[in-house]
């Protein structure tokens, strides 16, 4: 089988931190554009970045790509992909997708085209009037662009922020990813300490912990594309068994995460045991107001509640302003702070020395990042 194209559709801004991990496992072909980054290789590739990767939100297999201004286009550009090197006789193959600034704007249209020209196809190559449908799922999905057409298979299925460990949650919590995306921007290494004064249930502590450890956030859990017949099994125990190789269990890595909320913490210690990472991290019951940069060096990283999501904008400002305080200047500290408030600087009460546009969902905002 020839050289295969893979997707890896992100948070926008993270697209850079997704291309260097890949970078960093050895995949060749990597590519960053808007919202996602390309990648090249094999069925090995597939399972290595759908195991290890912290900040894409899932790998889908791009089956191709083409111009469509009609239906008939449409239907003749899918029929003329190799899905068959994918999708078996009786496999599943439901077809999602969105449209966005083409002259092909109906989605359900392009959902009936599509389904139709893949089974015509795929009836063809297996020489039968009628598909079952009742083997291993194939999530098709589409994304139609500036009459751009790109189709793809979801090789993931429930998305990559979801690693297993995070069974409950406090109200409005950071993605894993986003989490994992802060703490490489924080440069967490593997004898960092790093502190959260506003945990909630625990993720970027977790997060944290994960990389410097090198743990594979995907290690425990599994991906639509374990069930494909065209992949051997043999190829997602030999990733695993090299995931697993590459932890750093000697690193010395330790984190506090601190929260006023006894329930907050309650679940993140649950999380972090789920994680396999309860004994990298200490979960204390303390004020904002109490915080204090104790050790000799650290990365304060942290999410605060604000104004959209749980509290008002006055109280989000006083909260800035106590952070400002208590976030003081020490020599080996840093601080993180992500937050969609364009004032954080003027209550927070000084500049940051670097900005980074992030989207925690579809909310804009900015990493604050403090150095000393």
């Amino acid at each position: 089988m020839s050289k295969l194209t893979f997707c890896a559709p992100c948070l926008f801004g993270v697209e850079g931190v997704v291309a260097n991990e890949l970078r960093f496992m050895d995949i060749e072909g990597v590519r960053a554009e808007t919202g996602r980054v390309l990648f090249e290789g094999d069925f090995s590739t597939l399972i290595r970045a759908n195991l290890r990767s912290r900040c894409a939100e899932r790998i889908s297999l791009l089956v191709g790509e083409f111009y469509a201004t009609s239906f008939e286009e449409l239907f003749n550009g899918v029929y003329n992909l190799p899905f068959e090197e994918f999708i078996y006789k009786n496999d599943a193959f439901p077809v999602k997708g969105s449209c966005l600034d083409s002259r092909l704007m109906s989605i359900s249209d392009c959902q009936k085209i599509i389904k139709k020209a893949v089974a015509k196809r795929l009836g063809e190559k297996y020489n039968a009037p009628w598909l079952s449908e009742t083997g291993s799922l194939h999530q098709i999905q589409f994304l139609i662009r500036k009459d751009k057409v790109s189709i793809l298979l979801d090789t993931s299925g429930a998305p990559l922020h979801k690693r297993g460990y995070r069974k409950e949650a406090n109200d409005a919590p950071i993605s894993e990813t986003l989490a994992a995306t802060m703490a490489d921007l924080s440069r967490v290494r593997r004898d960092h300490f790093v502190a959260d004064a506003m945990c909630g249930s625990g993720t970027i502590v977790i997060e944290s912990a994960l990389k410097a450890l090198n743990i594979a956030p995907g290690i425990n859990r599994t991906f639509s594309a374990e069930s494909w017949d065209c992949i051997p099994k043999a190829l997602w125990t030999q990733e695993r068994e090299l995931a697993r190789s590459l932890e750093r269990p000697d690193a010395n890595f330790f984190a506090i995460g601190s929260d006023i909320d006894k329930n907050a913490l309650s679940i993140a210690r649950h999380n972090a045991q789920m994680a396999g990472v309860a004994d990298r991290i200490e979960f204390v019951e303390r004020d904002l107001h109490d915080f204090l940069p104790e050790r000799e060096r650290g990365t304060l990283i942290t999410n605060p509640p604000y104004g959209e999501r749980m509290l008002s904008v006055k109280d989000a400002e006083e909260l800035y302003r106590t952070m400002g305080k208590v976030f003081v200047r020490k020599q080996g500290w840093s601080y993180a702070v992500i937050t969609p408030d364009d004032d954080f600087e003027k209550c927070f009460g000084r500049r940051a020395d670097k900005r980074r546009k992030l989207y925690n969902g579809m909310l804009q905002c900015q990493l604050y990042m403090y150095y000393t």
